[in-house]
C-alpha cells in the first residue's frame, strides 16, 4: 500500500465489523483518524502495510474500550511489594456500593469526619493520634508546610534521598516553603552537627529513615533518642519520616525495620510512613504523633487537597483491624513475608506434580521490593521451566487472562509461589497446560 492508496476516513469506517459500528460514531472516527495518521508516518518511513491491516488495527483498538484497563494480575515474580503491580496486594474487603457513611456519624445523626474510619484503629495500634493523606510524599510535604514553612528544617546530608520516580527530599522541602539546612556530611553526621545548625529560624529536626538504600563502612548518625533530647532542650519538634511503614515486628523473618510505635515511644513528636509497603494496605501517607501537632497538620488548608477518598477507607480499615487484632495472616503482604521456605517448597512440589516433565523445583530467593528493605532476600523455592524459549512463554503468560507475571533467568521461566495467592494456583496450572 502506498500513500496514494490510503483510504479515506469514511471508507475505512464502512469496512469495519458490526461490533465497531455499535460504538459511538465520534469514538470510531477518533480511532480511525489516529490509525490513518500512524499509517502515513509508517509509509513515509519506508514500512509496508498489508491490505486489510488498517481495519483490523482499528477494530482491535476499539475493542479495548469495552475492556477494563485496570486488571487483577497473578504475581509470580517473588517480589512482594512489586511497584509496577501495585505494591502491597490488597486485603479482601467488602465494597460498599451506593452511598456510605463516609462523613456521617450514625449514632448522632450528625456530620462526621472521614478520619474516624481509620483514626481510631491507628491510635489503638500506635498509641498516638493519626491522620492519613494520599501518599508518603504528601505526608512529608504537609508536615513541612505546617511546621516549618518560613523557617528551617535541619536534616542530615546523608538523608537527602530520592524517594522514587525522580522525587527528591530537597525539592519537596523547597516546595513546602521550608528552608533546608543540611547538617554533617554524606556518610557521617553527629548530634553536634544538628546542634551547630540550630538557629533562630529552626522549626524542625528532620530524620529520614533509609528504607530504600543503605550506606555501609565509615558511617554514623545520631540515635533518634539523641535528636529527641536535643529537640526538647531547644524546644524544637522532631519528625521522623519512616518510609516503609512497619507496624508489625518482622525481625524474626530477617526484616529489621523500625516500628512506628517504637519511634513514637522514643519521643519523636511526629512520624510519617507509607500505607502500601510493609503495612500492607492501599497507598497512603500516615501521620501520627503528638495530638496538638497532628491537629495542626489536619487544620492545614492543604490537608483537604491531599486527603483520601472513600475507596481508600474501605480498603484500609480491614488491614488496620487485622493488625490490631494480630490476625497477621489475613494481610497478604504480612502473610507472604512470614511464609517459610518449607511451606513454599511444599506448594511448589504439589503444583509440579500436576505439570509432569515441565517444572523443576529448586532453592532461590524472594525480595521485598517496593522501596523497602533494600537487598533483603527471603529464602524460597522456585518453579523453573526450561522450554527453549522462555521469552515467548513469559509473553504468553503475561497476555493470559488473568495475566501472569513471571521472571526470565538464564533463558528459563522462573516462578515464585511466595507472591501467588493459594486460590490462584489453579489458574496458574491451567495457563501452563495450554
Amino acid at each position: 500500500m502506498t500513500l496514494r492508496e490510503l483510504p479515506s476516513v469514511h471508507e475505512l469506517i464502512e469496512s469495519l465489523n458490526p461490533a465497531s459500528h455499535a460504538l459511538p460514531h465520534a469514538l470510531v472516527v477518533l480511532e480511525t483518524r489516529r490509525c490513518l495518521n500512524a499509517a502515513r508516518d509508517a509509509l513515509k518511513g519506508g514500512e509496508s502495510l498489508p491490505g486489510g491491516q488498517l481495519a483490523r488495527t482499528i477494530e482491535a483498538a476499539l475493542a479495548t474500550y469495552r475492556e477494563p484497563s485496570f486488571r487483577r494480575v497473578i504475581n509470580a515474580t517473588g517480589v512482594v511489594l512489586h511497584t509496577n503491580l501495585g505494591r502491597a496486594p490488597l486485603t479482601a474487603f467488602t465494597h460498599a456500593g451506593g452511598y456510605s457513611n463516609l462523613e456521617y456519624d450514625l449514632p448522632s445523626g450528625q456530620r462526621g469526619k472521614r478520619d474516624t474510619h481509620t483514626g481510631r484503629l491507628l491510635e489503638a495500634i500506635l498509641g498516638k493520634p493519626a491522620v492519613t493523606v494520599n501518599n508518603g510524599a504528601a505526608a512529608l510535604f504537609l508536615i513541612l508546610n505546617e511546621l516549618a514553612a518560613g523557617g528551617e528544617a535541619i536534616v542530615s546530608r546523608g538523608e537527602l534521598i530520592e524517594i522514587g520516580d525522580g522525587f527528591r527530599i530537597p525539592e519537596i522541602m523547597s516546595r513546602s516553603g521550608a528552608v533546608l539546612r543540611e547538617a554533617g556530611t554524606t556518610n557521617r553526621t553527629h548530634i553536634g552537627d544538628y546542634r551547630d545548625a540550630i538557629n533562630e529560624k529552626t522549626r524542625l529536626l528532620l530524620r529520614v529513615h533509609p528504607s530504600n538504600f543503605r550506606m555501609t563502612g565509615f558511617t554514623a548518625r545520631p540515635e533518634l533518642t539523641e535528636l529527641v533530647e536535643l529537640g526538647r532542650e531547644r524546644g524544637i519538634a522532631v519528625y521522623e519520616d519512616l518510609g516503609s511503614g512497619c507496624l508489625v515486628d518482622l525481625r524474626a523473618y530477617g526484616i529489621d525495620e523500625p516500628l512506628a510505635q517504637e519511634s513514637l515511644k522514643a519521643g519523636a513528636n511526629l512520624v510519617s510512613f507509607s500505607g502500601d509497603k510493609l503495612l500492607g494496605g492501599p497507598q497512603a501517607g500516615i501521620i501520627a504523633g503528638d495530638g496538638e501537632l497532628v491537629a495542626r497538620v489536619r487544620r492545614n488548608p492543604l490537608f483537604r487537597a491531599l486527603r483520601n477518598d472513600k475507596l481508600f477507607y474501605q480498603a484500609m480499615e480491614p488491614v488496620l483491624r487485622h493488625i490490631l487484632l494480630e490476625e497477621f495472616d489475613a494481610v497478604p503482604t504480612l502473610r507472604m513475608i512470614r511464609m517459610g521456605a518449607d511451606e513454599i517448597q511444599t506448594r511448589a512440589v504439589a503444583l509440579a506434580a500436576l505439570l509432569p516433565g515441565l517444572v523443576t523445583v529448586e532453592p532461590g530467593e524472594s525480595v521485598i521490593g517496593g522501596g523497602a528493605t533494600p537487598e533483603r532476600a527471603l529464602p524460597t523455592y522456585l518453579m523453573a521451566i526450561e522450554n527453549g524459549n522462555a521469552t515467548a512463554l513469559e509473553k504468553r503468560l503475561r497476555l493470559h487472562c488473568p495475566p501472569i507475571i513471571a521472571r526470565v533467568e538464564r533463558n528459563r521461566l522462573v516462578m515464585d509461589l511466595r507472591t501467588v495467592l493459594p486460590e490462584e494456583e489453579e489458574e496458574l496450572v491451567r495457563a501452563l497446560l495450554v
